[in-house]
């Protein structure tokens, strides 16, 4: 009897060991695997935010690029028609609202919206802003100081006769951009996110009150020589572990960073790591001194398990879910309650299609099946997912196929609640291709859309310019006539076509495309739309306001040129205003009198 039950206690003590070692090594594997998902969604979401900076950086030169390209500069030394450019370029600019100016190759100014307030020439903020100026590119300096306001200098050549002849320089207080109020929107305690110069300043933060200070020695020493792919950077903060996203070689060797502890960027997941390896021992332990019930041994087994799974996934903030071969649900972390709001267990034998949007399904369904044919297959994708209560967010997956793994047989899905992020870069596309004033489409969309529609049909395309337009700016001041625009665009909107296209292409200055017309007939019903519409009295401020509108017309065949479109009905306008008739389809125009407004890719 004795050595029976000696032999049961070494049986169970090798089991209880065995069992033990192998919970610690699977435990160990899916930490290291977590750990490599979690670090590569994080740089993804870094990588991405510092492209959305790097558009955003890129947007202000093109706003610049734009000025030299409407206007012709003197750059004379305090030109006063060149001080009404910028004047206008500062009350209408919502990144260089703080000022702007003109200066020589040099760097001397000419001419400045400004009396002061101008960070010297000597700054060493500059430096990076001549550089990309020298290399062919539009030039970004580093955070400035001036009379305690922290700025950026953003620079374009200014081209005259094919060579630059100087440089169009605008100034933004970094604390009030754009890019600094939308990261403050995402300021969270787990997290500090900035975007800095290559000197380490901050000049954007989701925390106001660090703007203008220094980040950390360790990561300004990697700001140089971090990729855009990113790379992590780890050091101390006095006791404290840190680690720090970094996205470099953004314009002007500025750099996107997101900085945290490294216990909040482990998460729960390492502590209940370390929490469950020593709950294996002690479990060893107590078998070898509770080797009498062996039966309650396949129990305690599985309870090891079932901990071990719900404390790598309970704490995790992305969702995690095992689907097998038919896409249905086999095991949806306890996550799915806090992200969807589903009741622990609900989605479990449920298809993971059934939550998808409609419009999505073929897309998951392709995708899906292509996964299943290839071993150890990856693949991401973004689609629209409903939670228990609300409407659809858009879900960033990553899929694997273990369906040949037997610790998982299935695919194993990570996915992450992306709503924020790609709002944002909606919100980045959508003010890139279209006029801050009106909401209407702007040159640059109106161009591609006119390139796109030539490809298919002939196009009708309408030049109007606004009759005494000017004398009402004048009167009533930029922020009437900004108001006077708008509720022109609202008219115009009134009067095209559902596949019509409508777009600002200057300060007072509507095109209209109309594909698919042939008859001169229909342009002179639109034109006729357009003056009486804009001829209709304006209420403006308590004043009643009445400006025209001059209407070029130009019947661009199949497969046109985009720009002799553009310039023909220019001229088509120009010549109506002119001769102040109402309409006019006049013969193309020759060479040696251009349009007006060029048509600008």
């Amino acid at each position: 009897m004795r050595l029976r039950n000696w032999l049961a206690v070494v049986v169970s003590v090798l089991l209880l060991a065995a069992a033990g070692t192998i919970g610690i090594l699977v435990n160990r594997s899916a930490l290291r695997a977590a750990d490599a998902v979690h670090r590569a969604d994080s740089q993804a979401l870094a990588v991405n935010n510092g492209s959305l900076t790097r558009q955003l950086q890129l947007l202000t030169a093109s706003e610049l690029a734009d000025v030299p390209a409407d206007h012709a500069l003197r750059l004379s030394k305090n030109s006063v028609a060149d001080r009404q450019v910028l004047d206008t370029l500062v009350a209408k600019s919502a990144t260089f609202a703080y000022g702007a100016l003109i200066t020589d190759l040099s760097g001397n100014v000419l001419t400045s919206s400004r009396t002061g307030g101008v960070p010297p020439s000597t700054d060493a903020g500059w430096t990076p802003l001549r550089a990309q100026l020298a290399a062919g590119q539009p030039g970004f300096s580093s955070v400035m100081t001036v009379d305690g306001v922290y700025l950026q200098a953003v620079a374009v050549p200014i081209v005259v006769g094919g060579a630059p002849a100087g440089l169009l320089i605008g100034l933004n207080a970094v604390a009030s951009t754009a890019l600094q109020k939308y990261l403050a929107t995402l300021k969270d305690a787990t997290h500090t996110t900035s975007v800095v110069d290559a000197t380490g300043t901050i000049g954007a933060t989701d925390d106001a009150a660090n703007v203008g200070k220094k980040v950390d020695p360790a990561i300004r020493a990697a700001i140089a020589k971090t990729p855009r792919s990113g790379s992590f950077v780890e050091y101390d903060s006095g006791d404290t572990r840190m680690i720090a996203m970094v996205v470099g070689q953004l314009p002007g060797g500025w750099a996107y960073v997101r900085v945290q502890t490294r216990s909040s960027f482990d998460g729960a997941v390492h502590a209940k790591s370390q929490t469950l390896n020593m709950t294996l021992l002690a479990i060893i332990l107590i078998g070898i001194t509770a080797i009498s019930i062996l039966g309650y041994r396949t129990v305690l087994q599985r309870r090891r398990n079932d901990a071990r799974f719900q404390a790598l996934f309970q704490h995790a903030p992305d969702l995690v879910t095992v689907l097998n071969g038919q896409g249905r649900i086999a095991y949806s972390s306890p996550s799915a309650a806090a992200v969807l709001g589903f009741e622990p267990g609900r989605l479990t034998g449920t298809t993971v299609f059934e939550i998808v949007h409609p419009d999505d399904r073929p897309y998951m369904l392709h995708h899906f099946s292509n996964l299943l044919g290839e071993r150890d297959a990856v693949v991401r994708l973004q689609c629209r997912v409903r939670p228990a209560h609300g409407e659809y967010r858009w879900f960033e997956f990553t899929a694997s196929n273990q369906m040949h793994n037997p610790a998982l047989n299935g695919v194993v899905i990570n996915a992450r609640d992306v709503s924020d992020t790609r709002a944002f870069q909606e919100r980045l596309a959508h003010e890139a291709s279209h006029d801050a004033l009106t909401g209407l489409p702007n040159r640059r969309r109106m161009q591609d859309a006119l390139d796109a529609s030539l490809r298919d049909d002939a196009v009708a395309v309408l030049f109007v310019d606004l009759d005494g337009f000017k004398p009402v700016n004048d009167a009533h001041g930029h922020e009437a006539g900004d108001e006077l625009l708008r509720q022109v665009a609202h008219r115009l909107t009134s009067c095209v076509r559902e596949d019509d296209v409508l777009a600002r292409v200057g300060g007072d200055e509507f095109v209209v495309l109309m594909p698919g017309i042939h008859n001169p007939a229909d342009t002179d019903a639109m034109g006729a739309r357009i003056r009486a519409a804009v001829e209709s009295p304006f209420q403006i401020d308590g004043h009643q306001v009445r400006i025209g509108a001059s209407v070029g017309v130009h019947l661009a065949p199949l497969s046109g040129d985009p720009d002799e479109a553009l310039r023909a009905a220019d001229h088509a306008m120009y010549s109506i205003k002119k001769a102040r008739s109402p309409l006019a389809l006049p013969a193309a125009p020759t060479a040696t009198r251009p349009g007006r407004h060029r048509a600008e890719p």
